[in-house]
This record gives structure tokens, C-alpha cells and sequence, in this order.
């Protein structure tokens, strides 16, 4: 190879080398303003924080005074008491998830687990009730657990039971129904019957080609506390926000629904269950949160209430998303019905017996 003379100018810029590489191939250059925001987009960000905050004071200067309502104070104090409620066993359920996530291995799982499905469904179902799991991360170690070698229908049912029957949730269902172990106990039975009836009916229906597992690609160098981090942030943030949705929506269905209307579903038995198992889909509340609402429901049967605490960590709108996404929309289509059928069948067997 003939040798390149040495330069004689000074030596090029990393932004001469790159010009030269775009002009070689005959590409445009980006233009001069691509990239980072000017400095008067920056300003306008500042300005439109401080009108925020300005017409924030206003608001309190004007509007305090008049909402001083009998209803107003009626739904402040209902959201307040559900959020407050619930928000401890919220932050310990989503730390001690995200602890699952990051320092157990999915093999610990897989190892107690039986091969046979048949035997693996209630085994699955009893580990999620000793193994606490909120709905954010039960979906992802089931499809961890699948792709590790457990029978799909082993890993749907610790899906199921995980985030609805475990320690925390127990806990918080017997703070949140002081005085009424029944209604625990009715939750523990009821969600354990269904995940297992879940199971055992993929086992016998379910088809490998529905499920569509996406390969997961590792973060390189990525440690395990950094792993726990991430975890917790996400589901805190999003269990968190779904706990203020579902603490607006209680208090607003409290005081801003009629009362007459309120009483006339909740006098209807199966209706009033129907009602709120559609509210629980809807409201998509974290299992760890649940409780605190559905205790507010104060003209509804305990069996209505326990729909609502059965069916929630089992099908809701956040769940939906989060199975099409992982496993697709030919599982979902066919899972999310099941769920929802096999959920209300066990309220009512569960509820008609122990409440």
C-alpha cells in the first residue's frame, strides 16, 4: 500500500472527520440548529412554570373560601382516607416486589414448581399466596417463567395469585375490613379458587401457539440494585397513580352519584356485583390499594365488594395492556374473558357461603 503523506495543517476536528464522512457518501449535513433547544424555548419553560405556580396562588386566594361545600368536604375526606389508608401497604408491597424481582432468581421459582402442569397449577397458585407480587410484576416473571422451561398453564396461575392473594394484600384487606375476617377470608378463597381453575383449564384447553413470548434483551453490566431501583420506581409510579385514580373515582361515585341510584343497584344482587366488577376493570387499582376502595362502597353487599377485590388484580385495563404487549392479542382475547367468567363464578360460590 502506498504510504500517506504526513499532514502539514493541523490535525483535523472529531466534527472535520464527520463532515468529511457525510460529504464521501454525498449526504446533506444536518443543519446548523439540529439538536439541543435554543435558549428561548428553555425561557418560555420557565415562564409558563411561573404562571403555573401564579395562577396556582390565585386559585387558592379565590376559590378556597368557596369550597367549603358539605359535599366537597365529604369527598376530600373519603380520597383522603383511601389514599392515606393504603399508600403503606402500596410503598411495602411495590419495595418488597421490586426486592423479588431484582434478588430472586427465576430459577428458585422453576425449582418447586412441578413438570406436570396438572400438579403445578395449585403448587404455582400456593406460591404466589407466600410470594408477594403486585399486577406490575407478576406479568413479566410469568413470562420469565415460561421462557425458563414452566408449563405456561403453572406460570398464568402465580399471575393470577400472585398480586390476589399474597401476604400484603391479606394484610391490608383485614385493616381495610376491621372487624370482618370473613370477608378475608372470602377474598383469600375466592382468588385462590379462581387462579387455580384458571390454570387447570388451560391445562386442559390451552394451545402453545397463543402465546407470542418477545426475546428479552439483558442490559450489559446491569447490577441487581439497580435493577430494584428501576423496579420499585416504576411500580410506585404507576401503582401509585392508579391509587389516586381509584381513590377520585370512590369518593366522587360516594358523593356525586345519587343516592337513589346507588341504592337501587345495590339492592339488586347480581347486578350490584356486575357493577362493581366493571368498576374494578375500569379503575385498574393496584391489588395492594384495592381494599381501602372497596370498603368505601358502603350500599353495596360484601359480596358485591368482594367482586371487586376478585376480579380487580385478575382482569383490568393496565393488565390487559400489559398481557397483549407480552404475550399477545390472540392470548389476551382469550385469556381476559376466562379470567373475568372464572372470577365471577367464585365470588358467587365463595360469597354465598361465607358472607
Amino acid at each position: 500500500m502506498p504510504e500517506t503523506p504526513p499532514s502539514t495543517g493541523p490535525a483535523p476536528s472529531l466534527g472535520d472527520s464527520l463532515s468529511q464522512g457525510w460529504t464521501e457518501r454525498g449526504q446533506e449535513l444536518p443543519p446548523d440548529d439540529w439538536g439541543r433547544r435554543q435558549g428561548r424555548r428553555r425561557t418560555g419553560t420557565v415562564w409558563f412554570f411561573a404562571l403555573v405556580i401564579t395562577a396556582m396562588a390565585l386559585g387558592n386566594a379565590w376559590v378556597s373560601d368557596q369550597l367549603t361545600g358539605q359535599a366537597f368536604l365529604a369527598w376530600a375526606t373519603v380520597f383522603t382516607a383511601i389514599c392515606f389508608q393504603a399508600l403503606p401497604f402500596l410503598v411495602f408491597g411495590v419495595a418488597l416486589s421490586a426486592a423479588l424481582t431484582a434478588f430472586v432468581p427465576t430459577s428458585v421459582y422453576q425449582r418447586f414448581i412441578p413438570s406436570d402442569a396438572a400438579r403445578a397449577v395449585p403448587v404455582a397458585g400456593l406460591s404466589g399466596a407466600l410470594l408477594p407480587g403486585c399486577e406490575c410484576a407478576s406479568v413479566p416473571i410469568a413470562g420469565s417463567l415460561i421462557r425458563r422451561g414452566v408449563a405456561p398453564a403453572a406460570a398464568l396461575t402465580f399471575l393470577l395469585a400472585a398480586p390476589a392473594v399474597n401476604p400484603v394484600v391479606m394484610i391490608a384487606t383485614a385493616v381495610a375490613f376491621a372487624g370482618q375476617p370473613e370477608m378475608v377470608a372470602a377474598r383469600f378463597g375466592a382468588s385462590l379458587l379462581a387462579s387455580v381453575a384458571v390454570g387447570w383449564i388451560w391445562v386442559r384447553f390451552g394451545r402453545a401457539d397463543w402465546l407470542r413470548l418477545p426475546a428479552r434483551t439483558p442490559v450489559p453490566g446491569e447490577s441487581r440494585w439497580s435493577v430494584f431501583r428501576e423496579s420499585m420506581l416504576h411500580d410506585m409510579m404507576h401503582a401509585g397513580g392508579y391509587l389516586v385514580v381509584g381513590g377520585l373515582a370512590a369518593a366522587t361515585l360516594n358523593v356525586a352519584a345519587p343516592r337513589e341510584w346507588l341504592v337501587t343497584v345495590a339492592g339488586m344482587p347480581v347486578v350490584s356485583v356486575l357493577v362493581l366488577a366493571l368498576l374494578a376493570i375500569l379503575l385498574s387499582i393496584c391489588s395492594e390499594a384495592d381494599a381501602f376502595v372497596a370498603v368505601s362502597f358502603t350500599d353495596f353487599s360484601p359480596t358485591a365488594k368482594l367482586a371487586f377485590m376478585v376480579v380487580g388484580p385478575m382482569v383490568d385495563l393496565k393488565l390487559i395492556a400489559m398481557q397483549a404487549g407480552l404475550f399477545g392479542w390472540r392470548f389476551t382475547a382469550r385469556f381476559v374473558p376466562l379470567c373475568l367468567v372464572v372470577g365471577l363464578l367464585a365470588t358467587f360460590l365463595i360469597g354465598g357461603l361465607l358472607l
